[in-house]
């Protein structure tokens, strides 16, 4: 277990933010939890988990004590005649989770491709891109109680999976509220790995106009997984900042559902609104497309901007030395909500957590 004080957490997100850790513990080993619960003046701290930090806007020092997630490992755990199960450590990025199993055979994963993060942070937000969500392949997970220190296990239904929202997002009731104590895990575990579920009867999911635009281009009437893959890459490339260039936490707002009704409502207002009808009977709006119709495309807040090729997206227009501030961001985020509200009736929400 390694304790480090006063760390500069500013590579540690992607957004880029300047801002510390107090104390920050890196975890490669679900061994260093359990040593760090042993410790009396670390273990009654608050706790924050900290992945890869593409999902968080830091607004000033941090003063929980910081659990970085940096377990390695990934590995096939089971096979069956319907799917291969495999498992990877919290602290394994992403993407490249998502080459490996291509080279080795197992599809399933290729419409998530360049999501920014690491494998630990994926259930907590249920990511989801081009036609599939986390939970669409996921088998269950390994946990550790940060106050107990027992390890646990979750599967789908457990998570509670819902649209960037998991059982990972929500506190537990109060019980002294009159309350019973539920399952909300915010502040509550550390995910050590987790453990998808890649189905043999492998099909494309083309659900979405990209994809299908770029099957008609290319001719092929049944693409492969990598056809798949690669496509999505040269989608995200065109449309998304890389965090690496230009720091962003990715989409900065969820999608909206609404009524039919109220859709039909926005439609007769502006009939150009880019919507999408879900299985539950409830459309899904564009909230890049509410936010670029508000005149918020290439707009800025001190070094806080919106990114010109996609409205849903914020950027640091700062330097390293002279960065953007979590303030500015949220600031910026505020008053493009409020427009949107003025206009179209609606309340976007953020997809980061906010710190």
């Amino acid at each position: 277990m390694l304790v480090e004080k006063n760390v500069p957490l500013q590579g540690c997100n992607t957004f880029g933010i300047a801002a510390r850790a107090h104390t920050l513990v890196r975890v490669q080993a679900a061994q260093d939890i359990h040593a760090l619960l042993a410790e009396p003046l670390l273990a009654q701290q608050p706790k924050f988990v900290l992945g890869g930090g593409s999902n968080i806007v830091l607004t000033g020092d941090v003063q929980p004590l910081v659990l970085k997630m940096e377990i390695k490992g990934r590995r096939l755990l089971a096979e069956t005649d319907q799917a291969w199960i495999i498992e990877a450590g919290a602290g394994e990025c992403w993407h490249d989770l998502v080459q490996w199993t291509l080279q080795q055979g197992w599809p399933g994963l290729e419409n998530l491709a360049l999501i920014p993060g690491t494998v630990g942070a994926a259930p907590v937000q249920n990511i989801g891109a081009y036609g599939i969500e986390l939970q669409d392949r996921f088998h269950s997970l390994c946990a550790i109680d940060l106050g107990s220190g027992s390890a646990f296990e979750l599967d789908a239904a457990q998570c509670a999976f819902g649209y960037r929202d998991s059982v990972f997002k929500h506190s537990a009731p109060r019980p002294d509220a009159g309350q019973p104590r539920g399952l909300g895990l915010a502040g509550r575990a550390a995910i050590t790995h987790v453990r998808l579920r890649l189905p043999k009867a492998w099909r494309p999911e083309l659900g979405y106009l990209d994809l299908e635009r770029k099957r008609q281009e290319s001719g092929s009437p049944q693409p492969s997984a990598q056809q798949i893959f690669q496509w999505v890459c040269e989608l995200r490339r065109a449309k998304l900042p890389d965090p690496a260039v230009l720091g962003n936490a990715g989409s900065f707002f969820k999608n909206p559902t609404v009524t039919p009704e109220q859709c039909r409502d926005i439609i007769a207002r502006d009939p150009k609104v880019v919507h999408y009808p879900l299985a539950d009977g409830r459309i899904k709006l564009a909230a890049g497309w509410l936010i670029d119709a508000c005149g918020w495309k290439g707009k800025r807040v001190g070094h806080a901007g919106v990114y010109e090729r996609q409205a849903l997206v914020l950027v640091n227009r700062g330097t390293p030395e002279d960065s953007v501030t979590g303030g500015e961001v949220m600031t910026l985020a505020r008053a493009i909500q409020t427009s949107v509200y003025e206009r179209f009736g609606i309340r976007l929400e953020p997809e980061p957590v906010v710190v």
